[in-house]
């Protein structure tokens, strides 16, 4: 599978194509490579590895770049991966001809993620409505199967007009 990481702003997808699509159908695309990512994976280390209806799984090493001056893994790191799982995983339901954006997401950090970590975020969806979505998310490291981190997320959802 290839994937795609948009290099600039031009790449990303224009918002017809988004509206064209459902959430689901969107994201499928996205980690099947016919539509290109967002950068920010890039500069985080970490990367959508399974799309399903409701469940969105990213894959990601945090490395040196994102130390913070103790020498771990910056709170904001931890904040972008599960913003990242949970949203996309409200994505999923979002309707064709509609889109979303977080309105709030909280994260609670278990312990620390030691550097070049290999870990797992999954967001799930806790409800999905007309105009919001709720989900929740877990990071887990992969080798150690380590509760990192939990959050949870409330998204709008919007009719384009």
């Amino acid at each position: 599978m290839t994937r795609r990481i948009a290099e600039n702003l031009e790449d990303l997808a224009d918002r017809d194509m988004l509206l064209s699509r459902s959430g689901l159908e969107f994201m499928q695309d996205m980690l099947a490579g016919r539509i290109a990512g967002p950068p920010i994976g890039v500069t985080m280390g970490f990367r959508p590895v399974i799309v399903e209806d409701g469940r969105v799984i990213f894959a990601g090493t945090p490395d040196f770049s994102v130390a913070n001056p103790m020498r771990g893994v910056h709170g904001g790191w931890y904040g972008a991966i599960l913003d990242s799982c949970m949203a996309c995983a409200v994505m999923t339901r979002v309707p064709r001809g509609s889109y979303y954006t977080t309105l709030e997401y909280k994260v609670n950090i278990t312990r620390a993620i030691p550097l070049e970590t290999e870990v797992r975020a999954t967001g799930t969806v806790s409800h999905s409505g007309r105009s919001t979505g709720v989900a929740t998310g877990e990071v887990r490291g992969v080798e150690d199967g380590k509760l990192y981190a939990t959050g949870s997320t409330t998204c709008m959802i919007m009719a384009a007009g």
